[in-house]
């Protein structure tokens, strides 16, 4: 098979890592078993990151694009035959191994995940890593024992894509979600996703005391930083954050205080290296709890050739909800 196909791929140039579009053959994808034409993937901050050479991916060259979605063209699995939908959320993609921004991929077949009946291969781009994550924070809440008649929960960085998958699905399971933003413009949008209320980034930061009045039962946080340690000292006796994000920081300037005076659980959800177990929980999940009829609201669909600026968009606040990437456009 030597048909030529497109990818954005990140290389080395002068030092530095930058990215292109080239044109690859098959014989140019990694030894893996399953050959997949790619359909859609998607562009998440990490994506952003390693789009614009902030050494994200640890060796290349290296194709970007921590997901995909697509159909299987040829297979050495058992598991996976041609015809077969699948999708495929992290597992160093982007990093360590060739990802999504690629018209064809090869990949290990423990990667991949066959699309469930409830999403088409555009849907489950829209969900995506960030959807998946999103999901993967709900259960981390509902297994440390979070119910919806304990209380207000918050989602911080709401309007980016794991927040605003977490808003749709916390009210959808019946919780009264308050979702905290910069930016004041993306209220109707979020009250559109199910938020109860929309209150501004500043006032989830309190008086940054190391204990703070309690005003949440749980929270999803997307942000890290001073902003997860203000969080954890609002937090009422008992709750829960589930923490996944760091896009304000990959600090955390907190007390020990919330955790031995009010018995606050700090929950880290990390959706890369899930096993696959979780993963088919997640995404069983996601098509019984998500309202697809949010998608239109939530995602917007953009051609592979757009990236680059995409990419310096993700990572300078401007993106809402997710962006699907339509690597055959």
């Amino acid at each position: 098979m030597s048909e030529s196909f497109r990818a954005l791929v990140i290389d080395d140039q002068e030092g530095k890592q930058k990215a292109s579009f080239k044109t690859l053959t098959v014989a140019d994808l990694p030894d893996e078993d399953v050959l997949v034409d790619v359909s859609y993937s998607t562009l998440n901050y990490k994506d952003g990151l390693a789009v614009l050479g902030k050494k994200i991916a640890r060796r290349v060259p290296m194709v970007g694009g921590i997901d995909l979605a697509g159909t299987v063209v040829e297979s050495k699995s058992a598991d996976f035959k041609p015809g077969d939908k699948v999708i495929v959320n992290g597992y160093g993609l982007s990093e360590l191994y060739w990802g999504g921004y690629s018209q064809k991929q090869k990949l290990k077949p423990e990667w991949l995940i066959k699309l469930p009946d409830a999403f088409t291969l555009q849907e489950a781009m829209a969900i995506g890593t960030a959807g998946y994550t999103s999901m993967l924070c709900v259960l981390a809440l509902e297994k440390a024992g979070v119910t919806p008649d304990q209380g207000e929960v918050l989602v911080t960085g709401a309007a980016g894509g794991v927040g605003s998958v977490a808003t749709a699905l916390l009210a959808k399971l019946g919780y009264r979600v308050i979702a905290s933003s910069g930016r004041a413009e993306t209220a109707p949008y979020l009250e559109k996703l199910g938020a109860a209320s929309v209150i501004s980034r500043e006032d989830t930061m309190g008086a940054g005391r190391p204990l703070d009045k309690e005003r949440w039962a749980a929270a999803v946080d997307c942000v890290g930083s001073k902003t997860l340690a203000a969080v954890l000292a609002q937090i009422k006796y008992g709750g829960s954050v589930a923490a996944c994000g760091l896009a304000g920081g990959n600090d955390l300037p907190a007390t020990v205080l919330p955790f031995i005076l009010r018995n606050v659980s700090l929950l880290g959800v990390d959706s890369v290296m899930a096993p696959r177990e979780k993963r088919i929980e997640a995404w069983g999940r996601l098509a019984t709890d998500l309202d697809k009829s949010l998608f239109a609201d939530m995602t917007r669909v953009e051609p592979m050739s757009n990236l680059p600026a995409l990419a310096a968009d993700i990572l300078n606040g401007k993106i809402k909800g997710r962006v699907v990437i339509d690597v055959n456009a």
